[in-house]
């Protein structure tokens, strides 16, 4: 009978794991559209620092789904929800905001799931995670109150600014000189 406790114990970590790696998946996908648009509206400046907020968001991802392999799960690949496409930039960070305070919200809730199951590995997790994500949210909130407040005079200083992010180049073909 314990062992069965246990095995639905874990079952119900794995499934908010998995919930909050699709909402890293809508996050990634969501926040690369909106680096790519405001990268072609000239806001090169907004649309690195959305790009590095995508980079954090794909570690999330991963986090969670080794995670979930450590538990015996399957990480899902499907995003939350679909990528709001063609956002103007007046739109891009109230937009953000809301995802991101949603998103704090729920992983404090899945953070309340591991504790009720005994899973302080994942409470450590959530708990890295929800800091970066308070992190994201008070960017995202600072950049729409500068819209909101200056407007248009705040934007024609954001425009034609670079979008160089100072990545290095990495990835299979390149760590491999093929």
């Amino acid at each position: 009978m314990k062992k069965n406790t246990r095995k639905v114990r874990r079952e119900k970590v794995v499934r908010v794991l998995n919930e909050a790696r699709a909402m890293e998946l809508q996050a990634i996908n969501q926040y690369m559209n909106q680096h790519y648009n405001l990268d072609d509206m000239d806001y090169g400046e907004l649309a690195a620092k959305i790009k590095l907020i995508a980079i954090d968001e794909m570690r999330h991802a991963e986090t969670f789904a080794e995670r979930v392999k450590e538990l015996g799960g399957e990480p899902t690949t499907e995003p939350e929800a679909p990528t709001e496409k063609g956002q103007g930039v007046e739109v891009v960070f109230p937009f953000d905001t809301k995802l991101e305070d949603d998103t704090i919200e729920r992983y404090n809730e899945f953070l309340g799931v591991c504790k009720e199951n005994g899973d302080s590995t994942s409470v450590k997790i959530f708990e890295t995670i929800i800091d970066e994500e308070q992190a994201h949210l008070n960017y995202f909130d600072n950049i729409s109150s500068h819209i909101k407040n200056l407007g248009a005079a705040y934007l024609a200083r954001k425009a034609g600014t670079p979008s160089e992010t100072g990545l290095q180049p990495s990835g299979f073909v390149i760590g491999t000189g093929e």
